[in-house]
């Protein structure tokens, strides 16, 4: 524009001047049709693409999404059967343990029962076998006890 003022000698602030009209109007022309004709060629085919595009990974997102729900499903299943199994096991280790327990306490007693007897036996020595008889009836019944 400011060639036009310096070539044409015309005041920038005469709003008469028809020439400078028509100048603005074919300028103005010039850029919408560029930019109508960019619109046809790039615009319009890059937003069909891109619109094509957010579909295709609206649907991807939506394939994984459910592919993640049902795994995530399928593995707490796992999981929650695991823990099942997992407080199982660990019942019958503890029900086992208890068991052992009772059978050491169990031998411990035996062994006290049986040493008492050998040494109460043989306190007694080989003359009194009626005795003995009461001793190793005790012993039973120590034992019976247990």
């Amino acid at each position: 524009m400011v060639e036009y003022f310096y070539r044409s000698g015309k005041d920038p602030l005469d709003v008469g001047d028809e020439q400078l009209k028509k100048t603005l109007s074919r300028n103005h022309d010039a850029y919408v049709s560029f930019i109508k004709s960019q619109e046809k060629v790039l615009l319009i085919p890059m937003r069909t693409e891109m619109e094509r595009m957010i579909k295709n990974q609206e649907q991807i997102v939506s394939f994984f999404n459910d592919q993640v729900l049902k795994a995530n499903k399928s593995l707490l299943e796992h999981q929650q059967v695991q823990t099942k199994d997992i407080n199982e096991s660990a019942k019958i280790i503890k029900v086992l343990y208890e068991d052992r327990e009772i059978k050491r306490t169990l031998q411990q007693k035996f062994v006290t029962i049986l040493d008492t007897y050998i040494k109460n036996r043989e306190n007694l020595g080989s003359f009194k076998t009626r005795e003995k008889e009461e001793l190793a009836e005790l012993a039973r019944k120590q034992v019976a006890e247990m």
